[in-house]
């Protein structure tokens, strides 16, 4: 089996993730500007909350270096893999994807016969306009179907490997079957589908699959929303919902609204390509969640005023609503784009002080102009409501407090 040299630009959970899944066969050097992360991952410790990437840096024998001379890293590759963010920008309505060109101009310079492999999320058709707007045809194109705190497992153990390619440059055919072949080699999973598709599509189906996921999560959060003013129970109308083959019992969890780096910015860059294309849902998907958490916000600020006034025997519209963590998934330490952030802002707009537990963050410090407490007994004592986007045992003893629509207590 031929050894690749492979460089990886980015060393966040799809970075990471895939320099240690294809460092068990080929020499990989993950590439950040963040010499912290780079001394940690080089000292085999996980910059990230991810078991298997702590694992496997900790106990496998990896050919893997950390570095921040990305030039170094990408003149010696066969393959340069991107993984850089690419935020969506409210303003331009697209993808800020600086980041990855900033790689790609460097390879173009340094390294003209590597193959790219973008595996950021990119908008559908931004490989074929990269490729002209570079004047460099060794660019495909392979989506990530990846969960924060998952990444590597979902990479050892994947649902599909799809990559995208022209079908009429033999070179890159033949670029886009060796890359495919890499990650079957690292993964554990046998007979993975593999589908190669042209780039474009292979865009578009990153976009719709993590837009069919918020469609899905917004579907339940809404069936939650219609129960808990209705007085309905919640649960038993999801499990009858769910006991239907057709629809089954995945992504069904109610919560405060679709959040993480993913879904908010895909939806809404899917929905910007559609600006002259006929749609209906795809807007509603994007509009679902600002309403999820107008709803929620709503909800708990009646909660926590009538404690206040339960307590103090007066009402008060100055009132504390503690938030119970930032993160969106348990056994995550990523809170960006977290639903629950969207519900604070709200609540601050009504008029409410609020308070973060949030461990991860120092005591004292401020997040969103919010105080952090992590004195738990202050926390708990000072706070008219507790809200949790997910569930934890710890909140148990202040449970007539706790506000939250996680109802099986997982993600």
């Amino acid at each position: 089996m031929k050894q690749y040299k492979i460089a990886v630009a980015g060393t966040g959970y799809v970075g990471l993730s895939l320099a240690c899944l294809l460092s068990q066969h080929n020499h990989v050097e993950a590439v950040d500007i963040i010499q912290e992360k780079v001394d940690k991952i080089n000292h085999r410790i996980s910059p990230l909350a991810d078991k298997e990437i702590e694992e496997y840096l900790k106990y496998h024998d990896l050919d893997l270096k950390a570095t921040v001379d990305g030039k170094a890293a990408y003149r010696s590759a066969d393959f340069v893999v991107i993984t850089t963010p690419t935020d969506y920008d409210e303003g331009k309505d697209y993808f800020d994807t600086s980041c990855v060109e900033q790689v790609i101009e460097t390879v173009t310079k340094v390294n003209p016969d590597a193959v790219i492999v973008i595996k950021s999320t990119v908008p559908v058709g931004y490989t074929e306009y990269i490729r002209k707007k570079y004047k460099f045809g060794n660019i495909i194109f392979s989506p990530e179907f990846l969960r924060e705190g998952r990444a590597l497992y979902d990479n050892l153990y994947p649902s599909r490997i799809i990559v995208g390619r022209p079908s009429d440059d033999e070179h890159l055919v033949n670029a886009a079957e060796t890359f495919a072949g890499l990650l079957q080699d690292g993964a554990i999973k046998k007979n993975i589908p593999v589908l190669f598709t042209g780039s474009t599509e292979a865009e578009a189906i990153k976009l719709f699959a993590n837009t069919f996921l918020a469609m899905r999560v917004s579907y339940f959060n809404e069936v939650d929303t219609f129960a808990e003013i209705r007085g309905l129970n919640t649960a038993q109308i999801i499990e009858g919902i769910s006991l239907d083959p057709r629809i089954g019992s995945h992504y069904n969890n109610p919560s405060f609204g679709y959040g993480g780096y993913c879904l908010p910015k895909d939806t809404k860059q899917l929905l910007a390509n559609y600006h002259d294309v006929p749609e209906n849902i795809i807007k509603a998907v994007v509009d679902a969640n600002r309403t999820r958490k107008d709803f929620i916000a709503e909800r708990v600020f009646d909660k926590a005023a009538a404690h206040s006034e339960k307590s103090a025997g007066t009402r008060n519209k100055n009132v504390v609503v503690g938030v119970y963590r930032l993160a969106m998934k348990a056994e995550s330490d990523n809170f960006r784009h977290s639903s629950i952030q969207g519900v604070i802002k709200r609540l601050r707009d009504k008029g409410a002080k609020v308070i973060i537990y949030e461990p991860s963050l120092e005591d004292g410090s401020v997040f969103l102009e919010n105080e952090v407490i992590n004195d738990w007994a202050v926390f708990r004592d000072e706070a008219d409501t507790i809200i949790a986007n997910r569930y934890n045992d710890e909140l148990d003893e202040v449970i007539d407090k706790v506000y939250t629509r996680d109802l099986y207590c997982r993600d």
